[in-house]
């Protein structure tokens, strides 16, 4: 069985870092996902006890004092460290610039949605899922489009 610190890497693409013991997690460690985020944690026997997730672009969960995206404040992750655009300029995603979405596909935030065969794919074109109905309905709903045009105001000269 693994023991020591070492990785172990699961069959959905996530990755484990750290102390092993007896073939489990156990003390400090962090699983990496695919996504690029991650969840650190204090392990004991395969259970985590104390734990912090990182979104891949550094935003930190806290469950007690979230204030990110909660109806009062909209901004981007990326606009609450850096700061609004100059007026005209839209942010449309918190990553800036945003992905270039395939054609006929759609952007539902961890890879890009084909509606024709319903498979979700990361941004690096590797299988994530296949959409049920509900996510697809949502997708198609919600989501930005490839062939969406934002209309921004032009100033006169």
């Amino acid at each position: 069985r693994m023991e020591g610190f070492g990785y172990y890497e699961l069959p959905t693409g996530t990755e484990y870092r750290g102390s092993l013991w007896d073939g489990m997690f156990h003390g400090k460690g962090e699983l990496l996902l695919r996504s690029g985020g991650g969840y650190r944690a204090l392990w004991v026997r395969g259970v985590p006890t104390q734990g912090k997730y990182t979104f891949a672009d550094g935003l930190e969960y806290d469950e007690e004092k979230w204030r990110y995206c909660d109806g009062y404040d909209r901004r981007f992750y990326t606009e609450i460290c850096s700061g609004f655009k100059p007026p005209g300029i839209p942010q449309l995603t918190n990553l800036d610039p945003p992905k270039i979405i395939p054609e006929g596909c759609y952007d539902c935030g961890d890879g890009f949605y084909n509606p024709k065969t319903r498979v979700v794919v990361d941004y690096k074109r590797k299988f994530l899922r296949n959409a049920d109905d509900d996510e697809h309905e949502w997708i198609l709903r919600t989501c930005r489009k490839a062939w969406d045009i934002t209309t921004e105001h032009k100033p006169k000269p």
